[in-house]
């Protein structure tokens, strides 16, 4: 328990470009894991130490989230840095389902962006305590006060900013400790020498009044802070146990100050880090036990208990499939026995490994809390791995459904084969990237969260596995859904010699808007016996595969099965199954079916000259807006528009914008789709039917 409260296990997200990737840069430097920063797009060409991928480097985006291990005052803090762009959103979710703490970067002028808001989110949901670092305070327009608020209107912290800083924009030069009440100035050729001094004169009133407003937020934690505030008998130690307090329950975000690139402020961050996110124990980690129907396990953190950990990343390398663990309970040496929960399966520890980005070391042990990774092991991402004693599961992680496909056609054999190795292996790896073939044509498809995220993938191929690939168009993962409720009455009948076949089953049809299918059965007095009611949602389900106007899937559909008939000879699961089968397909038309299309939420950010030609790009591609922002001579425009008008945006909008704006999206919802459009589209699939 001792060694746990020296970890801790922390993420750094934020919106794309807020800087997090230079502030791991410097973190590695301060605690002495590298010795020379590099850039992420600096003109040495090396690139940051976590971007390790060849793609990073040149795009000067984090597509993998890479593990880091490293020691900052006798504490060994694990971390991961983590994507930003949306098309990446499952590289956060999984890191965040396996840390205890997390940094939420902000940039002191774009603020509280989209990318920031799905972050959020996600820590929310996987209840992660989190410090707030607002970067860039050297670049013009910075407003560290009004990211603040943003971070309490937007996103419902209650923030407190626990620094405040010296000068701002080119005159940046350090930060305020609002606690220990000193000006903190960082010298040297990369910040490396901290200096403390008196706070100057001219921001001293500034200073007791922003240290008075942080006391009265953060005493709200704490009888004993209250009442010494009260009193003026206030102690650092007061502050940090009541800041610590609020910040674990999830009730508090600290906020920090500082220019990563200009190494001014990690520091500070980093003894913060210490000072105010959990260790591992502190944690509460809930585990199903499988032979007692899924009920609910508190994980002990103990070295000598059974062990359970997380396989929550794989990645392929030269040695082999390399899994990313975390673990919970117990601990895990080299050569022992390990079993998988999933495949039922047995393996051996053959090496146990620390990350550091694309660089490896080889450790004998590793226990709870400990993030490392394991060659060899055959397993999927979210798998659990325990003792042999136990049979215990982690819940897995929310994994968005994909939303946009692309076909791929190999120039020749040998690419063929090496595509077919790649897609194995990124399918195993990211539970956001599918991959099928298509019965009809013999096509690859792959399927994934936006164009930069199949783009990557694509690019890979053609890089790591040297396959000679084209694409087709990209293609729009549309559904079919009904409008309008209907009865069936349905008997399947057929004679064949001997015993026949007979099946006859009665409902109704209806919109379900709680998820894509639910089936109810309300036969009374045995008239369907029990165990053909299963084969009758089977066959209804298999209706739902391929619909009938475009030959997408069907969802938003409520079967009500109320009443049947049987014959004691005659009727078999079979029977049943085509019952359901014919009944769907003679009701299907009556319900009014419609075209859904996957509409994205667009968040477009630009200079305040060019809102014009924003807004006609969105208003061309049938975008709604929602809201259009003005801030320090930027405008942020939300817009929710369907994902086929997005295709090929990026281009559109650089050159409306002289390159200038930028946009992410993500999944919003499904919508119907337009009449003329839906028409289009049946007689599109009319032809290629044909065909």
């Amino acid at each position: 328990m001792e060694d746990l409260q020296k970890m801790r296990n922390i993420g750094i997200s934020a919106h794309i470009d807020s800087g997090k990737t230079t502030l791991t840069e410097r973190i590695l430097f301060y605690t002495q894991k590298i010795h020379a920063i590099h850039e992420v797009r600096g003109k040495d060409g090396a690139g940051a130490k976590m971007d390790s991928m060849e793609l990073e480097r040149e795009r000067g985006i984090t597509i993998s989230s890479a593990a880091t291990n490293v020691t900052w005052k006798n504490t060994e803090i694990n971390i991961i840095d983590t994507p930003g762009h949306v098309d990446f959103t499952v590289e956060v979710e999984r890191s965040l389902r396996v840390l205890d703490g997390a940094i939420l970067v902000l940039c002191s002028i774009g603020g509280v962006q989209s990318q920031s808001i799905t972050v959020d989110r996600q820590m929310k949901r996987y209840k992660v305590p989190r410090l707030a670092f607002i970067n860039k305070c050297d670049r013009m327009g910075a407003d560290p006060e009004k990211v603040c608020e943003q971070l309490r209107d937007k996103l419902g912290h209650n923030s407190v900013l626990m620094q405040i800083p010296i000068g701002l924009e080119d005159k940046h030069q350090g930060v305020i400790d609002l606690i220990t009440m000193k000006a903190i100035y960082f010298d040297g050729d990369n910040g490396e020498t901290i200096r403390i001094e008196e706070i100057p004169e001219e921001l001293l009133s500034q200073a007791r009044e922003k240290r008075d407003m942080m006391l009265d937020n953060v005493s709200m934690f704490s009888d004993e802070l209250m009442e010494a505030y009260l009193e003026d008998t206030v102690t650092e130690e007061m502050i940090h146990d009541a800041v610590r307090k609020g910040t674990l329950s999830l009730d508090l975000t600290p906020v920090f100050l500082g220019t990563a690139f200009k190494n001014r402020g990690v520091q500070p961050l980093l003894d913060a880090v210490l000072e105010y996110l959990p260790n591992p124990a502190e944690v509460e980690n809930i585990a199903l036990d499988r032979n007692k129907d899924e009920s609910e396990v508190i994980l002990s953190s103990n070295h000598d208990d059974p062990l359970v950990m997380l396989a929550f990343k794989l990645d392929d390398t030269r040695f082999g499939q390399l899994t990313y663990v975390r673990i919970y309970q117990g601990s895990v040496k080299k050569g022992d026995e390990i079993f998988n929960n999933r495949s039922k399966k047995k393996a051996r520890v053959g090496r146990l490994i620390r990350m550091h980005a694309d660089e490896m070391e080889d450790i004998t042990h590793a226990g709870p809390g400990d993030i490392v990774a394991l060659f060899a092991i055959d397993c999927a991402s979210g798998d659990t791995f325990t003792s042999s004693s136990i049979n215990y599961s982690m819940t897995s992680m929310f994994v968005p459904a994909p939303v946009i496909s692309l076909t791929l056609i190999p120039e020749d054999n040998k690419s063929s084969e090496n595509m077919g190795k790649a897609l194995n292996r990124f399918t195993k790896e990211d539970p956001t990237f599918h991959t099928e073939v298509d019965k009809e044509s013999n096509e690859t498809i792959i399927r994934g969260m936006g164009e930069l995220h199949l783009d990557v993938y694509v690019e890979r191929m053609r890089r790591e596995y040297g396959a000679a690939i084209s694409t087709g168009e990209p293609q729009v993962a549309y559904r079919e859904s009904i409008s309008k409720t209907a009865n069936f009455n349905y008997t399947h009948k057929k004679q064949t010699g001997g015993s026949g076949q007979f099946g006859r089953v009665m409902g109704n049809i209806e919109p379900f808007h709680e998820g894509d299918f639910e089936f109810e059965n309300r036969v009374k007095g045995g008239n369907i016996p029990s165990e053909y009611i299963s084969s009758v949602e089977k066959g209804f389900k298999e209706c739902l595969d391929k619909g009938s106007l475009i030959g997408f899937p069907i969802v938003g559909v409520k079967i009500t099965l109320s009443d049947g008939s049987y014959h004691a000879v005659d009727s078999s699961e079979m029977a049943f199954r085509a019952a359901a089968i014919g009944a769907f397909r003679e009701i299907y038309n009556k319900c009014k079916p419609v075209i859904l299309e996957p509409v994205m939420h667009v968040s477009v950010e630009g200079p305040n000259e060019f809102q014009g030609a924003i807004l006609a790009s969105l208003n061309q591609r049938r975008g709604q807006i929602s809201s259009a922002a003005e801030d320090n001579n930027f405008v942020v425009v939300e817009a929710d528009v369907p994902l086929k008008e997005m295709f090929g945006y990026s281009t559109i909008l650089r050159s409306a914008t002289q390159g200038k704006a930028e946009f992410t999206m993500e999944f919003s919802q499904y919508a119907k789709v337009p009449e003329s459009i839906a028409e289009a589209l049946k007689k599109e699939y009319a032809e290629k039917d044909k065909e």
